[in-house]
């Protein structure tokens, strides 16, 4: 035991003075001078002798690169946004789309969106489009909506000249062959089927509302093609719309990732002055008719049970949509819709994610969380050049921090969806197209931070002093009638009357 005692008291004595003379001839905690052998003596805290100072970064809440807007000669204007990258999005956006077929037979802006990037002049098929954008790494696409059509490439900036005048003998020179004009039919028809089968009954409702929001006008008439006029379309009704529709004047050539100067040269190379496939004719039947909100009801009776993504059906559920008329987006209190909006919030009953993901929303709160039956409860705002839509309803004032929450979110989301190419391109496109002009992110973001609680008030009231639009699709029996929707929307508790409720 002595020996094991003494073993011990020698080891402790030796750790301990290992440990100090490590603390006496070990190295520093931290080098005072550069190890480097051209800079011996230098400290690291101070600039190297002869090296041209750094010049850093700094953040002030500015885009260095504004948009710059040209208007050529015939009225087409030009916009682009600089951006570092190999690749650029360019398209063209054009100020026509599914409002303008009050004289026309509806659909046609959804056959063109099926059309776009077949055979045209320079290019004898969709394939050969197809293998030139591929040499520059790019892909093509088109979308219509009620009040804008867009054809958009994507590529290697280098070639830049080849897909401006791709662009250009897309919108000014296609085909449009029987043997195209029928493929269109098809995709049609097939797109129309799975709009009716879908478990998602969100874009059927979005038409239905629309249609009830403004009776058989402008951004109410049918978005997709009816089914009896898919056979009643043809050349010679494409070419009567394009000619009064797809004029210079109508069109913005926007571009991200690219030199304006750059860009305004291609489009004076191959949109200036150029004859289009339909004629150089004046147009002679433009509509410039006005939204006209005129509320009301499109009901829908449907057995929803055999709907289903696999054999296990889905819940057979009734579907309700309500909306009220807010504003356009050129109007000041566009933003304190926005801001609305998301205050509302919403989304599926199995949604997931954290407070970014709307789970403090109002819809969240107080509708999904409180009631087990609901499915899912979203708030939509749907804003053109001279109307729009909330379509859900809100009768509380809003606290202070929801507010901030709405705001910062607002903010959030329009950052992070303008970090992308394309949604800068559209954005770019659809602004100058409706004013000439591009609000820039750091200028939206000032106008989000200013909104007040009363300007929340203020369009929510006015707002809810309008005829709703309701669009229900389903089983519908117990459905209330349209006016005591109407009566609970302008109510102080929201309620609606005593018939519908189950504890009175």
């Amino acid at each position: 035991m002595a020996a094991v005692v003494l073993a011990a008291t020698r080891l402790l004595g030796g750790s301990r003075s290992w440990g100090r003379s490590r603390l006496r001839f070990g190295a520093p905690a931290h080098r005072q001078f550069s190890s480097g052998g051209a800079y011996p003596n230098v400290p690291l805290s101070a600039p190297l002798p002869g090296v041209p100072r750094p010049i850093f970064a700094t953040v002030d809440g500015q885009e260095k690169f504004e948009t710059k807007v040209t208007t050529l000669e015939n009225g087409l204007r030009v916009a682009s946004q600089n951006k570092f990258g190999q690749f650029c999005t360019v398209g063209i956006l054009i100020n026509s789309g599914s409002r303008y077929e009050a004289k026309y037979l509806g659909g046609i802006a959804h056959f063109l969106e099926k059309l776009a990037f077949s055979s045209t002049d320079r290019f004898d098929s969709r394939d050969r489009i197809l293998l030139t954008l591929e040499k520059h790494g790019g892909i093509c696409d088109c979308q219509t909506s009620r009040d804008t059509t867009m054809y958009a490439v994507s590529a290697d900036s280098k070639g830049l000249d080849t897909v401006v005048g791709l662009l250009a003998d897309v919108v000014l020179h296609p085909r449009l062959t029987e043997e195209e004009i029928e493929m269109a039919r098809m995709a049609v028809r097939f797109e129309l089927e799975d709009l009716n089968m879908r478990p998602d009954p969100e874009p059927l409702l979005t038409e239905m509302v629309h249609e009830a929001a403004y009776k058989e006008n402008t951004v109410g008439l049918h978005r997709f093609c009816p089914t009896e006029n898919i056979a009643k379309i043809d050349r010679e009704v494409l070419h009567s719309y394009l000619r009064n529709y797809y004029t210079p004047d109508r069109m913005v050539l926007a571009g991200v990732g690219i030199e304006h100067d750059h860009l305004v040269e291609c489009a004076r190379k191959y949109l200036l002055g150029t004859r289009p496939a339909w004629g150089s004719e004046a147009p002679v039947d433009v509509d410039r008719s006005v939204a006209q909100y005129t509320g009301g009801v499109v009901k829908l009776e449907r057995d929803m049970s055999q709907v289903s993504l696999g054999p296990a059906p889905f819940p057979e559920l009734t579907h309700i949509m309500i909306g009220l008329e807010s504003c356009s987006f050129l109007e000041a209190d566009f933003i304190p819709f926005a801001v609305l909006n998301m205050m509302m919030g919403g989304g599926g009953s199995f949604s997931a994610g954290g407070p970014g993901k709307g789970m403090f929303t109002r819809l969240y709160l107080n509708v999904l969380n409180r009631h087990h039956w609901m499915y899912n409860a979203t708030s939509y705002h749907h804003s053109y050049e001279d109307t729009g839509l909330l379509c859900i309803h809100a009768s509380a004032d809003p606290r202070q921090v929801e507010l901030e929450r709405a705001k910062t979110q607002l903010m959030s989301m329009l950052m992070m969806n303008l970090e992308s190419r394309p949604v800068i391109f559209e954005d770019v496109g659809r602004q100058v197209l409706a004013t000439r002009s591009r609000k820039l992110p750091h200028e939206l973001c000032a106008l989000i931070r200013s909104v007040k609680p009363e300007d929340i008030k203020r369009v929510a009231s006015k707002m809810l002093r309008g005829k709703p639009a309701v669009a229900a699709l389903g089983d519908l029996r117990d459905l209330p009638a349209y006016e005591h929707i109407q009566a609970a929307l302008s109510s102080r508790d929201g309620r609606l009357p005593r018939t519908y409720r189950l504890f009175r």
